[in-house]
């Protein structure tokens, strides 16, 4: 990465920042990332989503469908700092590439509607980056919107998502009437210009001056509250200067006790200044943040985020190109040279970094370095997947993957033709690759290959791929959800003995186990063996065959969760003993504690919200109440009315189209997903063939 023409040093980290745009579908992420690319000076021409001329959505489909689908890199500088922005998905089912994106970003720019406030799928994506640490501030957005208002938004945001937001801005004007913000921290106003990105920075206007008196003096309370050293200053001067109050916002965004607060309309040009401002001023630069973390040989390691140190980067997205295999890296320690040998610190493997490049969305540019806190994507790597930890031969280390959300939905697919059998493996092993939600299993009785995702939309856009990509031609079967099985009751002191005497060395293994419910869908094991009767090896090797065994239950073959198992006595022989032996006894163990227990068939929920208007809701509950879904919330606002159910996601295939034909076109509806929950008798026999639970 290259600041003014010369290479980043460890002191010039301080003037990157790596950040992401997050939201719900349709709050303007791509909008506002188009016209910070152009504020900037990186493109010369703004494009629009619905008219598919943006440079993040340059994916045939995310044009087609008018909505991000690909977590999409590019770059810019401000200020004398050098910005890395991620465009981030914001529908459910590609929340795995919002995992995979927050994993290695510093910092993020949260969305959120000036109508609708803190949407679904905002307060997913939100969740998110909570788990990941990553701090925040939020851009109210389409402020120019009929019903837009800043402080109802900024209301959902403190009740919805439990922060305390510190808005620094004052809107001038409502709704169509919108021209500007007033910064409360500088007490200056920011006016555009109709039809242009251009502003003028003026004092207060005279009937706002009041206002935004008492608004300056709220928030500067609230900073008081949070902030040590600004009480201090605020109890002797009772007020807080410039310099203390911009030096407190940042220091309250970095530890995540304060959310900066900014509004304006992305598709008017209105805001993008100083969000752009705001991102330098508050989030954090990759000196900011602590070493990394990974381990080596057992032991835990930490990289400081230096250029001098040993190499180590993640990788966090894979896609093929014209140019070739795309492996996008975030730098967190050392500096990557074009040429260089790196290892796959899990597998072992040394590969060969042919090109590194800086990437514009679909567009890259060729570098002949990566340092630490550089987002570069390279061309080489053959065996490198997301998750994958490269690092220098010499000083290896392995990095937290990110996490890999589990499908939920499942579709059997097959090639049209026969000819073209080979290919739609090679495309499915391909997509496989690129994303780790989707994955692909032959069905052992069936024989047909199944692709299961997060979503009728994700398995959609997988399958349309396939065919646009590959010019494979496939036969797609209705979805399927992926149901799980549950122990609802447990067996106690299961004795399980597993010999086996062919001549030679025989197999010999003795266990005992104990088989609960467990509240949550996981699945625990723990030994109680005193006395030696199990060595310490074999009762690892009886969970790793517990752990076979709950790949298919009694019911139906689905997976087991939401057990605990308890190893409680055991015997060995001196000689036939061995940890294959034990693997056996846990596995058949577990098998036939499993037949004994009572066990019930598990579905997956999604929270519905659907948007509609008032004369359409009666039927639209109706129909939920026919796919079996349990309302729990229902609100009217300006003729149209939001109604929140849970529904099993078996029961939502199609609904896009009835709601749609209900509604005359005018119902919308999300869904995030909201856990497991039992099948009804009457509904499982169906699922199961006709075993009910037992």
């Amino acid at each position: 990465m290259r600041a003014n023409g010369r290479p980043l040093t460890t002191t010039s980290l301080t003037a990157v920042r790596n950040l992401g745009i997050l939201a719900h579908v349709d709050a303007g992420k791509t909008t506002i990332t188009e016209r910070i690319l152009f504020a900037t000076g990186a493109i010369h021409k703004r494009g629009e989503v619905h008219h598919g001329t943006t440079v993040t959505d340059y994916d045939p489909q995310e044009r087609d469908r008018g909505i991000t689908i690909f977590a999409a890199a590019v770059s810019c500088t401000w200020g004398g700092h050098h910005v890395n922005l991620i465009d981030t998905p914001g529908h459910v089912d590609f929340s795995d590439e919002v995992e995979r994106s927050l994993r290695v970003l510093d910092g993020a720019v949260a969305v959120f509607d000036a109508v609708a406030g803190v949407e679904p799928q905002s307060e997913t994506v939100w969740r998110q980056a909570d788990r990941h640490g990553v701090p925040r501030i939020a851009f109210v957005n389409k402020l120019d919107r009929a019903g837009a208002d800043l402080d109802t938004a900024v209301a959902s945001i403190r009740r919805r998502l439990g922060v305390t937001p510190l808005v620094v801005q004052l809107p001038i004007g409502r709704e169509d009437d919108f021209t500007g913000v007033v910064d409360l921290v500088a007490m200056r106003a920011l006016r555009w210009q109709a039809g242009s990105a251009d502003f003028e920075s003026e004092p207060v206007p005279e009937p706002l001056r009041e206002e935004a008196g008492r608004r300056r003096r709220l928030l500067e309370e609230t900073v008081a509250e949070l902030h040590a050293e600004a009480l201090e200053e605020f109890c002797a001067d009772s007020a807080l200067s410039d310099g203390t109050l911009a030096r407190a916002l940042r220091e309250l965004t970095l530890r995540g006790d304060g959310v900066v607060v900014l509004c304006g309309s992305a598709y008017r040009n209105r805001g993008i200044e100083p969000l752009l401002d705001a991102v330098v001023a508050y989030l954090p630069a990759p000196a900011d943040m602590p070493p990394v973390r990974g381990t080596a040989d057992g032991a835990e390691q930490e990289r400081a985020p230096d250029p001098a140190e040993p190499f180590a980067a993640l990788a966090f997205k894979v896609t093929a190109t014209a140019t070739g295999r795309l492996t996008y890296l975030r730098v967190y320690a050392g500096t990557l040279r074009k040429g260089a040998t790196v290892l796959d610190a899990a597998t072992g493997r040394t590969e060969r970094v042919g090109r590194i490049l800086r990437v514009q969305a679909d567009r890259h540019e060729d570098r002949e370095e990566a340092v630490a806190g550089d987002i570069v994507a390279v061309i080489g790597l053959k065996s490198a997947r997301a998750g994958t930890t490269l690092c220098a031969p010499g000083a290896p280390l392995v990095l937290e993957p990110p996490t890999v959300a589990e499908p939920v939905v499942s579709v059997a697919v097959e090639a049209r033709r026969n000819v073209d059998t080979g290919r739609l493996a090679s495309a499915l092993a391909r997509l496989a690759e690129e994303d780790p939600s989707l994955v692909v299993r032959s069905d052992p009785e069936t024989g047909q290959t199944v692709l299961s995702g997060l979503g009728e939309l994700h398995l959609e856009v997988a399958v349309e791929k396939i065919r646009r990509g590959h010019g494979v031609e496939v036969v797609v079967g209705r979805p399927q959800v992926s149901y799980r099985e549950t122990v609802v009751r447990g067996v106690a002191g299961l004795v399980h003995r597993h010999v086996k005497q062919d001549g030679g060395a025989g197999q010999f293994a003795h266990v005992v186990l104990d088989v609960e419910p467990l509240d949550e869908p996981v699945f625990e094991f723990r030994s109680t063996v005193v006395g030696g009767r199990v060595p310490h090896e074999y009762a690892r090797a009886v969970e790793a065959g517990c752990r076979d065994a709950l790949a298919e239950g009694p019911l139906g073959g689905y997976p087991v969760t939401g057990l605990r198992v308890t190893l409680t006595d055991g015997a060995t022989h001196s000689k036939d003993s061995s940890e294959m032996a034990f693997r056996a006894a846990g596995r058949f163990g577990l098998r036939e504690a499993l037949r004994l227990s009572t066990v019930e068939l598990l579905e997956p929920v999604v929270e519905v919200t659907v948007n509609v208007p008032e004369d359409g809701v009666g039927g639209v509950l109706g129909d939920l109440a026919s796919r079996r879904g349990r309302v729990s919330g229902q609100t009217a606002e300006a003729g149209t009315a939001v109604i929140t159910a849970a529904v099993p996601l078996a029961e939502l295939f199609g609904y896009a189209s009835r709601l749609r034909g209900r509604t005359q076109g005018r119902g919308v509806f999300t869904t995030r997903p909201a856990g497991l929950a039992p099948v009804p008798a009457s509904v499982a026999a169906s699922v199961t063939g006709g075993l009910p639970a037992r």
